[in-house]
């Protein structure tokens, strides 16, 4: 065999190494082996002998037996799963297994048109396409609809859901089914119909579903909601508008609902219809066409430029027992702007301004109403009306130089004829005053809640700018408060004497006579609280410590020598029209000197009735004279009997 090349490189290096000078040094002379026959050190035939170990033992005959047993079992597990993959094996290659059937070989197609009008009746074409090699046995078309569908037959009953039986489909074979439904909802949204079919295959008892969904799109809403009302309204003043909810469906609706949601800054007074729940109108039924309206009145609060939104919504409820919405079918939005009152308005009342004012019965009553026109443009032909309210006021005892008394709606109206042309135009920045008079009837005379109401309000008109109403309002209000009329009378007796006199009478200087001091109190129209009569002995007169009613509390301090009569509440209408007064009677003694001869000494001095007004809050006082001996009223007294004698 001739030499490989690795081997001829190998020689070659070596022929090189020997024959060259470089290496010459490196060659030495190596003292050859001396050849011999190795002689083996064992025989070809040998035995190799083992030590006898002590304590050894032999493995028992039942080990090996169990090795048999589980090598048995491990070779029938390794044939059973042999067997048990060729069985699967024929089953899906050459069985029933073999049969490829998916939900995804079915095609379920819906077709309807692209738009529908909420509210009324739509039909939808289901067709099912079984494209798999098996039939689909008892097939049912389950369909799931959008929230607040109803019956196409009576549009009142809520229909969630509807089972559709399609039979046995054989193998490329095709089924349909019509969908009726009455689909709900506002304009330009979407809803979802939710398709399954359910079917089952030979020979196994599982129900097998097959999905789809179809999209509606609602072409317009089966209800209309449209707000009257004004734009723009002064703060704290009354707003109105009204909610029209009309039907757009050419079939009824059934079981509609009208919620608002007042913004912040909003107060409401009423409503007609009343709300059947918390800011939500049970409308009830709407044929095609039909409309129903809500109004709703309050007051709005808030800084100039502001904006208060109002959001409604209406839709039908999913039940009878409920009061909320439950599929939305129109909402709106209805925006008031706060604005600066066109007509600044003032009022005050015996040159006292502010919100509150007080007065007495019988007093006269000066009004003066200040108007400014807070806008850019000219104000023409403006009116200006004053109502009195409450209390009802004599109207012959209104009086105004510059305005005229309407006494057949009891009002003080102002115009350009009663003002000498003044109201005709009010130019930009334009101020004025206008005033009249009347008087507040006596305390007999008033019933009911003590006060009177002032409402002045303005109307006028200005020059057309975009999007504010030429016609514009303005009011103002003024309570004046009627203070009670409380009073107090003080009597000295000596003829009627209560508890008995003693003593002479004319008085004599040294002598002591007995009287009796009675105090009288009238309410008028409002409760008083706290009351308090308080009065003064002279040191020559003798707190004798009898009263009557015993009820009442009554009490002497020695220290300062006052009688102190605590009457706490006084309700009104003490002491008229047939109700009995608060009264109280005390005894004193009196004892004059000879320096009091020929005059008439004060039995008690510095009577004084104070109590707090529960309408008004503040605090009255009254005042009563002194009473001497000069006792004029007393049945029998003379004033001859009231000259002290020696």
């Amino acid at each position: 065999m001739p030499p490989s090349d690795h081997e001829r490189e190998k020689i070659e290096r070596l022929r090189r190494a020997m024959y060259s000078r470089a290496h010459s040094d490196d060659l030495k002379m190596r003292s050859r082996r001396v050849l011999q026959e190795d002689v083996p050190t064992v025989g070809e035939d040998w035995e190799e002998t083992s030590e006898h170990l002590a304590g050894m033992t032999v493995a028992p005959r039942y080990v090996g037996a169990t090795r048999k047993i589980m090598w048995w079992v491990l070779v029938s597990a390794l044939v059973f799963f042999v067997g048990a993959l060729g069985f699967f094996a024929y089953l899906f290659l050459f069985g029933k297994g073999s049969i490829s059937t998916s939900a995804s070989n079915i095609d379920i197609s819906v077709s309807g048109p692209p738009e529908i009008s909420g509210g009324e009746p739509a039909e939808l074409q289901v067709s099912v396409t079984n494209n798999n090699s098996v039939p689909l046995e008892l097939s049912d078309l389950v369909v799931t609809y959008p929230s607040g569908t109803r019956s196409p037959t009576d549009f009142k009953t809520d229909l969630p859901s509807t089972r559709i039986s399609l039979g046995t489909i054989e193998a490329g074979g095709k089924r349909q089914g019509t969908i009726s439904a009455v689909f709900a909802g506002s304009g330009g949204t979407r809803a979802n119909v939710h398709i399954e079919l359910e079917y089952h295959l030979s020979g196994s008892n599982a129900i097998f579903i097959a999905p789809a969904d179809y999209a509606l799109t609602f072409r317009s809403s089966p209800i209309a909601l449209s707000i009257d009302g004004n734009t723009e309204t002064v703060s704290g003043q009354p707003v109105q508008f009204t909610v029209n909810v009309t039907s757009n469906a050419n079939a009824p609706i059934r079981d509609v609902l009208l919620h608002v949601d007042y913004p912040f800054g909003f107060k409401f007074v009423s409503a007609s219809p009343v709300a059947d729940a918390s800011n939500t109108w049970y409308i009830g039924d709407l044929a095609p066409g039909q409309k129903k309206a809500v109004q709703i009145t309050g007051s709005i609060t808030g800084e100039t430029g502001d904006s208060r939104i109002f959001h409604m919504n209406a839709g039908t409820r999913s039940n009878e027992a409920t009061t909320t919405i439950g599929t939305a079918l129109a909402d709106n939005t209805y925006a008031v702007k706060v604005s600066q009152p066109f007509l600044g308005l003032t009022i005050s009342v015996n040159k006292e301004s502010g919100t509150l004012t007080t007065v007495s019965p019988g007093d006269s009553v000066n009004v003066v109403v200040s108007y400014v026109n807070n806008l850019s443009t000219p104000i023409n032909d403006a009116i200006i009306v004053a109502r009195l309210s409450g209390v009802q006021i004599d109207g012959a005892t209104v009086r105004s130089s510059d305005g005229f008394y309407r006494s057949g709606d009891g009002v003080v109206l102002w115009d350009k004829t009663t003002t000498g042309g003044e109201l005709t135009e009010i130019p930009a920045g334009g101020r004025g005053t206008l005033a009249f008079s009347f008087q507040v009837p006596a305390a007999s005379a008033i019933q009911g809640t003590p006060s009177i109401d002032i409402s002045v309000n303005a109307a006028g008109k200005r020059l057309a700018e975009t999007g504010v109403p030429q016609s514009l309002q303005s009011a103002a209000v003024q309570k004046v408060r009627i203070a009670s009329e409380l009073q107090i009378a003080a009597q000295g007796l000596y003829n009627a004497n209560p508890f008995g006199s003693s003593g002479p009478m004319p008085p004599q200087a040294s002598n002591e006579t007995t009287y009796a001091l009675v105090f009288t109190v009238t309410n008028t129209t409002s409760k008083i609280k706290k009351a308090k009569l308080t009065a003064h002995m002279p040191p020559y007169v003798r707190w004798v410590g009898t009263y009557s009613p015993s009820f009442e509390k009554v009490s002497f301090n020695q220290v300062e020598s006052t009688i102190i009569w605590d009457l706490g509440d006084i309700a009104p209408g003490v002491g008229l029209n047939g109700v009995e007064p608060r009264q109280t009677a005390v005894a004193i003694g009196l004892t004059p000197s000879t320096a009091q001869i020929g005059q008439s000494p004060v039995l008690l001095q510095n009577i004084t009735l104070t109590g707090v007004d529960d309408v008004t809050g503040e605090i009255v006082t009254k005042t009563a004279k002194d009473i001497t001996t000069n006792i004029q009223g007393d049945p029998g007294f003379t004033s001859a009997n009231a000259i002290v004698v020696k």
